[in-house]
This record gives C-alpha cells, sequence and structure tokens, in this order.
C-alpha cells in the first residue's frame, strides 16, 4: 500500500514515473492501467486550474480535480494554491488533442480517490504509516499519509515529552511515521498518533548513564524543579533555576536515574545558545503493527499512559 500511494513527491524520481511521463504511449498505458503518476506544479490559473509538467508535455487539471472536496465545498482553494512549484499526483483521463499537440488531462482528485478508499479497506489500527508534513497549527501537524491525502496528528499525540507547539518537533516536508490511532469510513478519516514510535521510559533512559553530562530543552518550569527533555519522550527533573524559561537549551548533568520511580534526577550544568530547528527523531518501532503500548517500567510505582490499538 505504501509503496502503491506514498506521500506527494516520493514519485516523482522514480524510473518507473519518469519512464510513463516521456512518451504519448506511456501516457496511454498510465491512463489504460489507472496508475498514479507525480509531475511538478508549474502554475495555478485565475481559475484554479493548474498545469504539470511531466517529460516532454504539460498537463492540465482544472479546479474540481486538483483535490477530493474541492467540487461538493469541504476543501478549501488553498489545497490547490499551495501545489504550486510541488510534486503532484495524479491519473491520466484524457490525451487531447489540440493545435500545438497532445495536452494530458490530469485528475489529481481521482489518485486521492484511489489512495483513500484503499487505506480505509486496507490499515488497521496499531499499523505504521509513512508520511509528510504538509503545515503545522498549534493544535497539530497535518501530514499526507499518501497522494496528498490529508491526515492531523495532535500535538498531544506527538511526544510524551509537552511540546508548546509542533515546530518544536517538525518541520513542514518532513518524511516520518506514524501509527493509525483510528479510522472512521464514514466520515473517511484516518487519525494517527506519533509517540508510541519513538519508544517507553526504560527504551530512551538505557542510552544514559549517572554521571553523563547531555545537552537538553527546558519544557516546563514549577516551583519544585524544572523539566528537562533529554530525548522526546524523556524528561528529567532539575533544581529551579530562577534564570531558565521555557524552550531554553542547556546541558545537564544525570545525577541519578530511578527506574521504580520513573525519575531522572538532573542538574543544570550550563546555558546553551538557542537552535531553532527541531532536533533528530529516533524510531524505536519502524514497521508493522502495534497492538499494545506502554510507556512505564514494569513494576513501577507510577502509572504510564498506555495505548490499546483495536480492531
Amino acid at each position: 500500500m505504501t509503496k502503491r500511494f506514498p506521500p506527494e513527491g516520493r514519485l516523482l524520481d522514480t524510473p518507473e514515473n519518469r519512464q510513463a511521463c516521456a512518451s504519448l504511449e506511456g501516457l496511454r498505458q498510465a491512463m489504460e492501467t489507472g496508475q498514479v503518476l507525480e509531475g511538478l506544479a508549474v502554475s495555478c490559473s485565475p481559475e484554479h486550474h493548474l498545469s504539470v509538467s511531466l517529460g516532454p508535455f504539460t498537463g492540465f487539471i482544472s479546479r474540481e480535480e486538483a483535490a477530493l472536496g474541492i467540487a461538493e465545498g469541504s476543501t478549501r482553494d488553498i489545497a490547490i494554491l499551495s501545489r504550486v512549484g510541488k510534486p503532484i499526483c495524479f491519473t491520466v483521463t484524457e490525451l487531447e488533442e489540440t493545435g500545438e499537440g497532445v495536452r494530458p488531462i490530469l485528475s489529481r482528485r481521482a489518485a486521492q480517490r484511489l489512495a483513500l478508499d484503499h487505506m480505509l479497506e486496507h490499515l488497521r489500527p496499531g499499523q505504521i504509516i509513512p508520511a509528510a508534513v504538509t503545515h503545522l497549527e498549534p493544535f497539530g501537524a497535518f501530514v499526507d499519509v499518501g497522494c496528498g491525502v490529508p491526515s492531523l496528528i495532535g500535538v498531544e499525540n506527538i511526544s510524551v515529552s509537552r511540546i508548546p507547539h509542533p515546530a518544536a518537533r517538525f518541520q513542514v516536508g518532513q518524511p516520518l511515521l506514524a501509527a493509525v490511532l483510528d479510522l472512521d469510513r464514514k466520515a473517511e478519516r484516518i487519525y494517527l498518533t506519533h509517540k508510541e514510535l519513538l519508544g517507553t521510559w526504560e527504551e530512551n533512559a538505557a542510552r544514559f548513564q549517572p554521571g553523563m553530562t547531555v545537552p537538553g530543552i527546558v519544557r516546563g518550569v514549577k516551583d519544585y524543579g524544572v523539566f528537562v527533555e533529554l530525548a522526546p519522550n524523556l524528561s528529567g527533573l532539575a533544581e529551579r533555576d530562577p534564570g531558565l524559561e521555557e524552550g531554553s537549551r542547556v546541558s545537564v548533568y544525570i545525577k541519578a536515574i530511578l527506574p521504580h520511580r520513573m525519575k531522572i534526577k538532573l542538574l543544570v550544568i550550563d546555558r546553551l545558545p538557542p537552535d531553532p530547528r527541531p532536533g533528530p527523531l529516533e524510531y524505536f518501532v519502524r514497521e508493522g503493527r502495534l497492538d499494545h503500548w506502554k510507556y512505564a517500567p514494569d513494576g513501577c510505582v507510577k502509572v504510564g499512559m498506555e495505548t490499546c490499538f483495536g480492531d
């Protein structure tokens, strides 16, 4: 499924895509088989029709065929305008003869319909899929799960460590992995989560030892101390420092790691220069399907979060 309907941009430079777009025969065969192809959206007309560069041809996508929901009014035209200068998926619906040659008539809506129908039929909760970040809002990250079909990762599902905004973890255009949290086949929506792929407390804590000094980011300032993120799914507690605020980068000395209390004791050593870029992500699970995820170590006196993925 992921190879057949990947996020937009992943087909563009493949040999199969280049070959299909290079000749009239290749486009005709793609039209007959319903093959999903990609080209580069080069312009949008005042009527919001798209021109698409594909090999020696310039294809045409009408406004109504530019995205699922445009014709019905459930999708805003920004979904069309924002594709200019970017790869765009489509199926070939017609090879129109003009006075200047052949103009391929394309449909992104049809490609999205194929992708969405396939995903709603075959995906199951807990299944890990590739996605790509399309835009960020305070409440979550919108991602392309295939052929430009959108889904949302709520900010509370991005990582265990709380962040002020998804931009603290993701960048637009970034490829990532996500797990299917739920499917609403009637509403045709796919709900995603991300934090379960970033490891349990025990998996993350295993990378650190008492006596180490490591960088971190302040994620919470309380009267009793400062929470410092060591990894997206792991934080420790340092003594209160009046000069620190949320988002500050610091180096910290690890005084103790206490699995039975799910606690890491830290000492702030120094303040570090700010870095506006999100840190790298390390996935502990990259493929397959999750059925259950428990953050806390076995025997821990604290109750950790759990996710159960149903059928």
